[in-house]
């Protein structure tokens, strides 16, 4: 039986390819994408079923992103490999099998471990996806392509969240895991039906699996050192040696992707001046982004105390908004030039971030969803237009490494943000409960009556005159340690919108040189 290459499936389907291609993978990344936030609102619930704290907690936001981040720089050797069909097909099957083991994980280790497997897929699915589309449009439609691309990206984790609330509230956090295996397996089906098969019968390219050693290590001992920096000291022998070890692992990689035949990475793309300023607006708007998407609710079950569909639903006008402006924002994309509408995103999500520097138990549930709100119209219009910029310049041998590479610097930027915000939270909040606490002295009028008050309710309330005084003491103490939570969380959003502000240089400098790499001999 012959191939089912993409020129077969083109003169089978003709321009219908492009709708069948592109339903396709926006299936099978929606798929992918859909737990990569929707564990967010399942956070506290995670943290009371195994008794763990929020510095453990965040790695199944910073394990799938980490791996996420590594799995994009495989999608290319991948799709040469196996082509597109069998490398979608079966990233789907592992992504199925990696749900089902985190909805029946029996401790913290075993769905840490699911999600970094579900990461590492998702990180193979969205340059894979791109690629498709950008090869089926053609290059005046390519901007809508990417902002389809972009739909398929974020429908997910925004409305992931309020189907993650609706479970939680209806079940339990295990069934926020199974709620994608329908679509898992819808997607395999139309995969193995629409999307082309590797074409060629040579040998398969050779797998930089050193390289690929060295950035893992890296990543890994990086995030590692960050995590345990407040528990372990930050200048403990063992929070320093992993800090070490990454950095020798960042500079060997470069070292050997420089010198390889088959580089894991191609860094000589970073050559082009617009490409490598497109992927540090990147890598700085996939810090904040991820930050913010993971602060929002954690804040509101924790601090207002928010059931997990009432934080979901918080996120949905942001997603519906999203969905509806993004393939708008494609079509902008297309007729305008990148920067400024790369640049009006990065200022709606700094005023954003900044707003939310204001967030206090008292703050409404509307005022937070259209701060949300605003920050998804900024992603509307950075993301097809950042991804366009981005792959312009490219030669068509430089598209796989190029779609990868930009993947990559925003979700290593989104691993490194989640796990950097949630050191700040924790270390703010501490920061910020000794300050408090420091000023409940005997001097202090405010105390003083407050707990007189306090020791009064509860003798009207019938409680022994032995405990009154301990139980004044303990209140006093969950107020103290709500407001400096508060403090930190305000902290850490006037955090990511000076990350958004300073997006703007490289966003500017993006659009100053549009030189083209030497198209290879």
């Amino acid at each position: 039986m012959p191939s089912e290459t993409a020129d077969v499936l083109a003169a089978r389907y003709g321009t219908r390819l492009r709708v069948y291609a592109t339903g396709t993978v926006m299936l099978g990344m929606i798929s992918a994408v859909l737990t990569t936030t929707i564990v967010n609102v399942a956070i506290p619930d995670i943290m009371g079923a195994f008794g763990i704290g929020q510095d453990r907690a965040q790695w199944l936001a910073t394990g799938a992103l980490a791996a996420m981040t590594i799995g994009m720089l495989s999608n290319a050797w991948l799709v040469r490999s196996f082509g597109e069909r069998r490398t979608f097909v079966g990233g789907l099957m592992l992504f199925t099998a990696s749900l089902l083991v985190a909805g029946w994980s029996p401790n913290e280790n075993v769905l840490i471990g699911a999600r970094i497997c579900q990461g590492a897929v998702a990180g193979i699915m969205q340059p894979l996806s791109m690629y498709v589309m950008f090869r089926v449009f053609p290059p005046n439609q390519r901007g809508m392509a990417m902002g389809f691309f972009g739909m398929s990206v974020i429908l997910g984790p925004a409305l992931g969240p309020t189907l993650g609330g609706i479970l939680i509230d209806n079940f339990n956090w295990r069934y926020i895991f199974f709620a994608a295996v329908p679509a898992t397996f819808s997607g395999m089906l139309l995969g193995s039906i629409f999307l082309p098969e590797r074409e060629g019968t040579g040998k398969r390219p050779d797998f930089d699996f050193f390289g690929f050693g060295l950035l893992a290590a890296g990543i890994s001992c990086l995030l590692l050192g960050l995590s345990n920096g407040q528990r372990e000291g930050w200048d403990s022998n063992y929070v320093l040696s992993l800090l070490a070890i990454a950095i020798s692992c960042a500079a060997g990689f470069v070292w050997w992707e420089l010198r390889v035949k088959q580089p894991l990475v191609e860094l000589r793309v970073l050559g082009n001046g617009q490409f490598s300023a497109a992927a540090v607006v990147a890598f700085i708007f996939g810090l904040g982004l991820f930050g913010t998407t993971y602060l929002v609710p954690l804040f509101v079950q924790l601090v207002q105390k928010y059931t997990p569909l009432a934080a979901g639903l918080l996120l949905m006008p942001g997603g519906l908004i999203l969905g509806a402006f993004m393939p708008i924002a494609g079509y902008m994309s297309d007729r305008a030039p990148a920067r400024p509408m790369i640049m009006a995103g990065l200022i709606c999500f700094g005023v954003s971030s900044f707003m939310l520097g204001a967030v206090d138990a008292n703050m409404s549930f509307w005022t937070i969803a259209w701060l949300v709100v605003l920050s998804r119209i900024g992603l509307a219009l950075i993301k097809p237009s950042l991804n366009l910029a981005a792959l312009r310049p490219l030669n068509a041998q430089q598209l796989t490494q190029g779609a990868g590479m930009i993947n990559f610097a925003r979700q290593l930027g989104g691993a490194f943000g989640v796990n950097a915000l949630s050191v700040m939270l924790d270390r703010r909040t501490m920061l910020h409960s000794e300050a408090f606490t420091s000023t409940q002295s005997s001097d202090n009028y405010a105390t003083a009556e407050l707990l007189q008050q306090l020791e009064s309710l509860l003798a009207q309330a019938g409680v022994s005159p032995d405990v009154q005084s301990a139980g004044a003491l303990h209140y006093l103490g969950r107020v103290l340690q709500a407001q400096a939570y508060t403090a930190g969380f305000q902290d850490s959003f006037l955090l990511c919108g000076l990350i958004f502000t300073a997006a703007l240089v490289p966003a500017w400098i993006m659009g100053m040189r549009r030189r083209r790499l030497p198209q290879p001999a």
